[in-house]
């Protein structure tokens, strides 16, 4: 077993054991969140994806097995082809290329969410919408982000072997991103559809037993001997619908960092992993920081002309750093902007 197989088999059962301990032990009985619960658990996940810098910081050249320069060089070749050198030792080398990948990982970590900030406003769309009550969103919530890791998983990996057969692809990425960007920051503000409506709604409604109640808190059940799907069902399809529409800009998005599909995938884990806390202490206050959408719309636009120039970057003398400096400058002044300048409340009649 080669040790990239080895280092991804054991980061996918860390994860998976951490969720189990979220599920059955923290949650082995259904309840309201508490902000202190929200608290404890956002900390706990920001901490776990903040400390995974020093793990690819110190550790990071184990990921492709890289013990000699000539595997060195194929790596970055194959997976970091805008890092050079500024050496010719190879434990300095390897120190360089260990700390790229850190910073890369950082990037894409604080890309990944700032743009999960968004979809934390359609889940509690999505949630409302359907009436759910509080006491399931965290049953919801965790199936949902469980199934995101694996749609996250196979579009990670398939985009990478995509990228590296046919490079072109990564202008479209960057056109795709541009054009969404601009779109975000200059559209008006709409009015927010009741998510029953949708047409995914109506189709699955049609082709499956849907029961009016939301039961025992189970996603399906047995009714005279038939199986039939309860509201929550329905409800965790159109979260993971609505992270897969999500996955179009996030994952072109973080190619603009890394082609690594280790550092692409565990970046976007560990964002994940912590967006239901976010949820849960977000939910109420998205809307106030008014001005986080014209901040992601310029994260956006950034990746988008990154991977339209990317074969120029190295020519242009540009350093990984660069990326995690713009990131957190743009995420730190909307966040600022939105406190020292808040949207004002229209008064009731």
């Amino acid at each position: 077993m080669s040790i990239e197989l080895i280092s991804m088999v054991t980061f996918l059962l860390f994860i998976t054991g951490i969720l189990m301990i979220d599920l059955v032990l923290v949650g082995r009985k259904v309840h309201i969140i508490s902000t202190k619960e929200a608290v404890v658990w956002s900390i706990v996940w920001i901490s776990l994806g903040l400390s995974f810098y020093f793990v690819l910081f110190y550790f990071g050249h184990l990921l492709h097995g890289i013990t000699d320069e000539k595997k060195l060089l194929d790596i970055v070749a194959l997976y970091n082809p805008y890092l050079e050198f500024k050496t010719n030792s190879f434990e300095l080398m390897l120190k360089e290329y260990r700390a790229a990948q850190a910073i890369n990982y950082l990037s894409g970590y604080f890309i990944e969410k700032t743009l999960s900030i968004d979809n934390i406003f359609v889940m509690m769309m999505i949630l409302t919408g359907f009436s759910v009550p509080q006491k399931d969103y965290k049953l919801i919530l965790f199936w949902g982000i469980f199934g995101a890791i694996i749609l996250r998983f196979v579009f990670i990996f398939a985009g990478v072997a995509i990228i590296h057969r046919f490079e072109w692809v990564l202008f479209l990425f960057g056109g795709f991103l541009l054009f969404q960007g601009l779109k975000l920051l200059f559209e008006k503000e709409k009015q927010s559809k009741n998510p029953k409506d949708s047409k995914v709604v109506k189709w699955i409604s049609g082709h499956i037993n849907l029961t009016t109640e939301y039961g025992q808190d189970n996603f399906w059940l047995r009714e005279n001997g038939k199986l039939v799907f309860t509201p929550l069902f329905l409800v965790l399809i159109m979260i993971e619908f609505s992270d897969l529409i999500f996955a179009f800009d996030s994952i072109p998005a973080i190619f603009a960092v890394s082609r690594d599909p280790y550092i692409v995938f565990f970046s976007n884990v560990f964002a994940i992993l912590g967006l239901r806390s976010l949820f849960f202490l977000l939910a109420n206050l998205v809307n106030k920081f008014r001005f986080l959408k014209p901040g992601i719309a310029m994260l956006l636009v950034f990746v988008g002309v990154k991977l339209l120039l990317h074969k120029n970057l190295k020519a242009l003398g540009f350093q990984p750093e660069y990326s995690l400096y713009f990131i957190a400058a743009v995420l730190v002044i909307s966040i600022l902007l939105s406190l020292i300048f808040p949207k004002k409340e229209i008064p009731a009649n």
